[in-house]
């Protein structure tokens, strides 16, 4: 099979535009119709793993972290990174990163974390903005239901768990068609008045090119009719950091020993304890400190993510209970994501889990 079949699969689940502004997740390194029998997945790439990649002839490195988040000027193997691309490129092997996109998408590291938690009622701790649009298009009222269900097919008309919503306003429209037209109804040359329907849905931007294309092959008129509006509602279905609760409310030294049991972690750093029972749970897998006045606002007892710093743990404010079990520990499951979903989806080709994913940061 060929990159692009494997890649246009992972980015129906994790599309590469709910990945932040300074990411850089998607094909890093390699032609998307290259042909590839065999994929390797891993949390960073490291030398180590392009060897591996090597070693077991797999022509596709699939990670969470990308090897290449800002420009390389020079590619002379100064550093690891520009050795692993020169490597890579050598021996003929692609590198694709599914990073934050990973983490913001429903199913990704974050709803993983929730699982294995074992919170329920979960929900995005921040939702995307500015990622909502609207769209309005005029149908005959024979031919409405049609272009709506174009639509809906398309992605549209999706709002929390409701799907196939729309609102729909009986009307007249007007046009005349010029001499070199082809109407589908009135007269070349006289002015026609039809009625119509107008249909208006919502959708995520990412989807607008194949809602614009499903609505102009489903749509009868030869100039189809339509408006599309930016909308500033929050979109519940993506973005940083989840929520959830507990079934039952434990104290916060149970809650932490659970921490250390779910991620086979030796320690985890902590804010004052308060006293209090744990029941409502805010997690970011991999650096979370930005996501902390959101927990704080959501009303969530403790908050589990990675990578505080010093002084963040004092932004608690006996408001909360900071929990931080490391950044590689908060994330490693990314790689089983990766592997449940090819494996599932592809029998064609071999997927390796890394035996070198090894995380950076050691403990005496």
């Amino acid at each position: 099979m060929k990159i692009n079949e494997l890649t246009t699969f992972l980015e129906a689940q994790f599309p590469l535009d709910f990945q932040e502004d300074y990411d850089n997740s998607g094909l890093i390194i390699g032609d998307k119709n290259q042909t590839i029998s065999s994929v390797l997945l891993c949390f960073d790439i490291t030398e180590d793993i392009v060897d591996e990649a090597i070693e077991k002839q797999c022509n596709l490195i699939i990670s969470h972290h990308p090897i290449i988040f800002s420009g390389l000027k020079k590619i002379t193997g100064k550093n690891y990174v520009e050795r692993i691309v020169i490597k890579a490129i050598q021996n003929n092997i692609a590198i694709y990163s599914a990073h934050t996109n990973l983490d913001s998408a429903q199913g990704g590291i974050n709803t993983k974390i929730c699982e294995k938690i074992g919170l329920s009622n979960c929900k995005v701790l921040s939702p995307k903005t500015d990622f909502l649009k609207k769209i309005v298009t005029f149908a005959p009222i024979q031919d409405a239901e049609k272009v709506r269900q174009a639509l809906f097919g398309a992605g549209g008309g999706k709002i929390g768990d409701y799907d196939f919503c729309s609102y729909n306003i009986e009307g007249i429209g007007s046009f005349r068609a010029s001499e070199s037209a082809n109407p589908y109804v009135g007269e070349k040359g006289k002015i026609h008045f039809e009625k119509e329907v107008r249909v208006e849905t919502i959708f995520p931007k990412y989807l607008q090119s194949q809602i614009i294309e499903a609505l102009l092959n489903a749509h009868p008129y030869e100039e189809v009719a339509y408006d599309i509006y930016p909308l500033d509602n929050l979109y519940e279905k993506a973005g940083m950091g989840m929520i959830g609760e507990l079934k039952d409310s434990i104290d916060e030294i149970s809650f932490l020993k659970k921490l250390k049991s779910d991620f086979n972690v030796n320690t985890v750093r902590h804010s004052e304890l308060l006293g209090k029972k744990i029941r409502k749970v805010a997690v970011c897998g991999g650096s979370g400190s930005f996501l902390l006045k959101n927990a704080i606002a959501a009303s969530a007892d403790i908050f589990v993510s990675g990578d505080f710093k010093y002084h963040e743990f004092f932004d608690a404010e006996k408001k909360i209970l900071i929990a931080d079990i490391g950044h590689f520990e908060s994330e490693q499951i990314a790689i089983n994501i990766f592997y449940d979903l090819l494996t599932k989806k592809f029998s064609n080709f071999a997927v390796f889990l890394s035996g070198k994913n090894l995380n950076p940061i050691n403990y005496y």
